[in-house]
C-alpha cells in the first residue's frame, strides 16, 4: 500500500509560513501564474477573500474561483516599525486594506511605493508578488 500524498503547496505562501496545508491550495497555483484570486459561494454569490473551501454564510462547498482583478481603493494602511516573530527582518513596511465592494483585500502595499504618494481613497491593483527567497505573495500596488 502507498503513501498518502500530501498537497503541502501552501508553504509557499507569504515571507514565514506558518500554514503548509490548506483546502484551497489552488491558490498557490494562481499565484504563480501571477494571478491573485478568492472563492465565491455559487448557491449565495458570497464572495471571500482570503479564499475559502466552503461557505460561511448556507455552509455548502459549491464555492468557484474568481481573479481580484480592477481597481481597489485603499480604505486604510499602518507602517509597521515592529514585527512578529519571523517577519522582524521586512520592517519597516506597510499592510493595508483595499475595498473592492463586494468584498476586502488585506495584505502589504508595494515596498517600492514612496509613503508620501500613499493616501486613504487612492485607487490601487492587488498584484501577485514573488519574493527574493522564492516565496510567493501579492502586494498593493499604485493604480
Amino acid at each position: 500500500m502507498g503513501k498518502k500524498q500530501v498537497d503541502d503547496r501552501f508553504k509557499k505562501f507569504g515571507t514565514v509560513s506558518f500554514t503548509a496545508i490548506s483546502k484551497v491550495n489552488d491558490f498557490i497555483d494562481y499565484l504563480e501564474d501571477g494571478k491573485v484570486m478568492g472563492t465565491r459561494c455559487q448557491d449565495c454569490g458570497r464572495s471571500f477573500f482570503p479564499p475559502r473551501a466552503d461557505c460561511c454564510k448556507c455552509l455548502t462547498t459549491h464555492m468557484e474561483w474568481f481573479e481580484i482583478d480592477g481597481t481597489g481603493k485603499l480604505i486604510t494602511y499602518s507602517k509597521l516599525e515592529f514585527a512578529p516573530i519571523g517577519f522582524q527582518e521586512d520592517v519597516p513596511y506597510c499592510i493595508a486594506a483595499l475595498d473592492y465592494g463586494d468584498y476586502k483585500v488585506f495584505g502589504r502595499l508595494a515596498s517600492d511605493l514612496p509613503d508620501d504618494e500613499v493616501k486613504v481613497g487612492m485607487p490601487m491593483k492587488t498584484m501577485a508578488n514573488r519574493l527574493p527567497n522564492g516565496q510567493l505573495n501579492y502586494v498593493f500596488q499604485k493604480e
